[in-house]
């Protein structure tokens, strides 16, 4: 019936690091991966978690201007990735006069969550 996206872009957390977070809740229902991500001691936990809130508001909002009838209990990780972004490249001064390059990496992360139905049907197309 539903399903809706989020996307945060440009965020300054490396994808490697934000990857260990987005496969804790992965194909998880929208509500236990709050709880997951609410008490997960990883820094990136934070933007996913506010980033799967935002999916459940874009999906509540998809259903009332379709007219259709939403329970938030129901809805499902049915999509969850990171990709690399761009990489801010900055220099350190080393000894003897040398420049020392870091890569500040960041990432674009997308969350889709839908109801079951929907999730049941794109698995069964797939086949």
């Amino acid at each position: 019936m539903v399903e809706s996206i989020a996307r945060v872009r440009h965020i300054r957390i490396t994808p490697q690091k934000a990857r260990r977070v987005v496969n804790l809740v992965r194909g998880k229902n929208a509500q236990e991966a709050l709880a997951i991500l609410k008490f997960a001691p990883q820094a990136a936990a934070e933007p996913i978690y506010k980033l799967v809130v935002s999916a459940i508001a874009n999906a509540r909002v998809k259903a009332d201007s379709e007219n259709l009838r939403l329970n938030e209990d129901e809805l499902v990780i049915s999509r969850i990735f990171v990709d690399e972004g761009t990489t801010l490249k900055r220099f350190r001064p080393r000894a003897q006069g040398r420049a020392f390059s870091i890569k500040k990496r960041t990432s674009h992360i997308t969350v889709a969550v839908a109801t079951p139905d929907v999730v049941a049907e794109a698995k069964k197309g797939a086949k």
